[in-house]
């Protein structure tokens, strides 16, 4: 890079934080052929930790291709195999009209915020400090 060149715009950020039980992958950026084998990594890296529950947060992200469509069904069903799941947050309408017209919206399941992620795995998952 040239001494006054400005810096290339970095395509895709992620993030992780952890709530509890339940692993929070921030996504900024675009998810396209180039990046989402960075997505994918970050994800099979929660597999690897035995981190079952998964929420990926789309909501700074600014384009999703098929590849990264297909990151995410691949997490979700090596995620089911161990017995976990994989929650996604985004309110973009054209993100939300791709999961849309590809069906995916009734494969992963979809939330509008975090906490609603959240609260969504008390449905289908107990919790194991809780008492009958």
């Amino acid at each position: 890079m040239r001494e006054n060149e400005e810096p290339a715009p970095v395509k895709l950020s992620l993030s992780r934080t952890d709530r509890e039980d339940v692993a929070i992958m921030t996504v900024s950026g675009e998810v396209d052929v180039y990046t989402a084998p960075q997505l994918r990594s970050a994800l099979e890296e929660r597999v690897a930790e035995a981190q079952t529950r998964v929420v990926v947060d789309l909501q700074g992200v600014t384009f999703i291709d098929s590849t990264g469509l297909g990151v995410l069904v691949g997490r979700l069903k090596a995620l089911r195999k161990v017995g976990g799941s994989l929650r996604v947050v985004c309110t973009d309408e054209r993100i939300l009209r791709l999961f849309g017209i590809t069906g995916l919206d009734r494969v992963l399941p979809l939330h509008d915020s975090v906490d609603d992620a959240l609260a969504a795995f008390g449905d289908d998952v107990a919790d194991p400090g809780a008492t009958a």
